[in-house]
């Protein structure tokens, strides 16, 4: 959170002839359908080449993998959809490399997962492990059918965060995606692609790593070769030392067009990417924070206190919008506020989780428990990875402390165990002692650097990345075990670290540090990312339609000036709690972007996303229309619908009802608005 830069170009190309060869990979066709377990006979069998590769000492593993001892075994699961297997490829000897390989797959979904780990089984330090690719496959389509791969761009904290980027790939041109500075969707890139064909069929290509990712795609002689990982390996393991790579993962749609794969991804999310509290699907929730930012010079929660928490949370109570979820966000920790400021703030203190007593007498205790009695829960924002030069971790403990030149910002090292473990039991006893429900991590610097120095001291290229990435999957862990029923919420600058990895442990509520409030870029956001993740959101500053319409999704977070004079209305307020109530649950359905894959940033655009629930036949349109310049018409055409079926659709803002058949609709539909900025939002209702 809280930095925004200008975004560059998301889709870093490199177009050039490759005089690759293929002959030895095997083929993902997307000729026909496929099954989990049918991919996974094909691919994880002995004597056939497996759907990932690495270069051991000088030498490929497609020219030995396959002489290497190889073993298979199912492994339980709780799931009757789900399958799982333990592959496990070994050097030939008493000794040496063993990679064994997790493999899942999900027969609902016709999707399959892998995670890749060595271990050095011998005596001594093995050889060199470097070019792995956790992906290595090649898709084939049909004779004459075309590829074209859809994703997103990564988050910067601009009004491009998260815009489609759409490649018809050329032949013999490579196209690279890669996030910057460890942070997995980062500015140039997203870990999620639908590799669509014209022939009807396509995949859903995800990696799931929290650091530096790669993906390449390259077209040779009509077929669309693959290799993911993580971008920076050459280094040996000690004896007994092991590590891992990034999970991949594969769901095979078909379907009249590759928004049936984003939709039947989506639901894959939910299922088996989402966190689960008693067996159930956590819920995005409604979140409420308390009045931040104000008198200068504080910022965020530099001057909350105790009092004023208090009073706040009950003023949600008296206007009747107590929301799900009470968050504090940073500042309240000591040293960052205060009346006596000396140029201290939220972000230069970072580095003492310990509550500002002299605000915060009873420390959390006591506002947690007037929380709890209005029968809401409590997150509190923490950022464990960053410490700033001469607080108290850095001061405490220099030997977990990870330094980069002269920046006074420093990383806590979560890939060393003792500092890991330490980190847990702090947090994990903090977040006991002091009431709190949900846990909110950001994180606001780049890490590649600390990592690559780290690297060169101990002359193993990614070693610090993969250390500090297995760390934070630990500590989130451990947190999610000890607390069942948390919620963590994955900030970091916004949406920089956004991969099947966290969504599986996380939510992004707060999805990026865009303009605060501005709707049009808030339009944006949730009709790309919208197609990837169901679950994200953003905050709500206005009860005028236009806003709140731009500013809603599964999850919102509550900003309201409910102190002032001249502010919102409570009847408005209350009304539209209510209404977030209702259509949160629609954004868990299919979603539909209705006005294409183009550049829809600019303010003469008008812009259209349906929410459709194909359980009931209900929907919801959501159209805006932005500047003077953009159309005051224009017609959209519905999915998702039954022709024969006729339905009715209510104007939010008029009550007003007309009756169309599905066919009409799905033909096109017209959109009339009487202002500009202005917005229509339409519920239909099959018969």
């Amino acid at each position: 959170m809280k930095q925004a830069n200008l975004l560059k170009i998301a889709l870093i190309l490199f177009a050039f002839a490759l005089p690759i060869s293929i002959d030895a990979q095997q083929e993902v066709s997307l000729k026909k359908s496929t099954t989990a377990q049918r991919w996974i006979d094909n691919f994880f069998a002995k004597g056939k080449l497996p759907p990932f590769s690495f270069t051991y000492g000088d030498e490929n593993s497609e020219k030995f993998i396959r002489k290497w001892n190889f073993s298979k075994k199912r492994v339980a699961s709780n799931d009757a959809n789900v399958i799982k297997y333990e592959v496990t490829y070994s050097e030939p000897g008493a000794s040496g490399i063993e990679v064994k390989c997790d493999v899942t797959g999900f027969s609902k979904f016709e999707a399959v997962e892998w995670t890749l780990h060595f271990t050095n089984k011998g005596d001594k330090n093995s050889k060199n492990i470097k070019n792995v690719s956790a992906s290595d496959i090649l898709f084939s389509t049909k004779s004459g059918n075309k590829f074209t791969i859809f994703t997103a761009r990564g988050s910067n904290g601009s009004r491009h965060d998260f815009a489609p980027v759409v490649v018809s790939p050329a032949s013999d041109s490579t196209y690279t995606f890669s996030p910057r500075h460890g942070r997995s969707s980062d500015t140039d890139a997203f870990p999620f692609f639908n590799i669509a064909t014209d022939g009807g069929r396509g995949a859903m290509l995800s990696v799931g790593w929290t650091g530096t990712w790669f993906a390449n795609f390259t077209l040779t002689d009509g077929k669309l070769k693959n290799t993911s990982g993580m971008k920076n390996t050459d280094l040996f393991l000690y004896p007994g030392e092991s590590i891992r790579t990034p999970l991949t993962s594969l769901l095979f749609w078909d379907g009249n067009d590759r928004l049936d794969g984003q939709n039947k991804f989506r639901q894959f999310i939910l299922a088996h990417h989402t966190r689960k509290i008693n067996g159930k699907n956590a819920e995005a929730p409604l979140c409420g924070g308390f009045e931040w930012g104000d008198p200068a010079p504080c910022n965020e929660y530099t001057c909350l206190t105790e009092e004023m928490a208090i009073a706040m949370a009950k003023r949600y109570k008296q206007f009747g919008i107590v929301p799900d979820v009470f968050w504090l966000d940073a500042g309240w920790y000591e040293g960052s506020g205060g009346p006596n400021f000396e140029g201290r703030n939220w972000y230069n203190t970072v580095g003492c989780w310990s509550v500002d007593k002299e605000r915060f007498p009873n420390g959390f205790k006591k506002l947690s428990e007037v929380i709890h009695s209005m029968g809401a829960k409590f997150m509190v924002w923490f950022e464990p990875e960053r410490v700033y030069k001469g607080t108290y971790l850095y001061n405490k403990y220099p030997q977990w402390i990870l330094t980069s030149g002269n920046s006074a910002n420093c990383i806590f090292d979560l890939g060393n165990k003792e500092a890991c473990d330490f980190m847990c039991k702090y947090i994990g006893d903090f977040i006991e002692e002091n009431g709190i429900d949900y846990y909110r991590q950001d994180f606001n610097n780049s890490i590649d650097g600390y990592w690559n120095e780290k690297d060169k001291k101990e002359g193993r290229k990614g070693i610090s990345e993969i250390r500090h990435i297995e760390g934070l999957y630990r500590f989130w862990d451990y947190l999610l075990t000890r607390f069942p029923e948390m919620q963590i919420d994955n900030c970091a600058s916004g949406g920089r670290r956004l991969d099947l990895e966290t969504t599986s442990r996380s939510i992004p509520l707060w999805r990026t540090d865009y303009h605060y409030g501005e709707p049009n870029g808030y339009q944006n956001q949730t009709y790309n990312l919208s197609l990837f993740l169901p679950l994200n959101g953003t905050g709500l500053y206005s009860t005028d339609p236009y806003h709140w319409r731009s500013s809603v999704s599964s999850a919102t977070a509550l900003n309201w000036e409910n102190t002032k004079r001249g502010g919102d209305n409570i009847k408005d307020m209350q009304n539209l709690v209510s209404k977030f109530k209702v259509l949160k649950q629609y954004f868990l359905e299919d979603f539909y972007p209705l006005c294409g894959d183009g550049d829809l940033t600019g303010d003469e655009h008008s812009i259209a996303y349906q929410l459709n629930k194909k359980s009931d036949n209900s929907g919801y349109i959501f159209a805006f229309r932005r500047g003077a310049n953009a159309p005051e018409k224009f017609t959209v055409k519905l999915k998702g619908l039954c022709p024969e079926k006729s339905y009715t659709l209510t104007d939010d803002d008029t009550n007003a009802t007309f009756t169309k058949s599905g066919a009409e609709l799905m033909n096109g539909a017209e959109i009339t608005f009487n202002k500009a900025p202005g917005s229509v939002l339409l519920f239909y209702k099959g018969e």
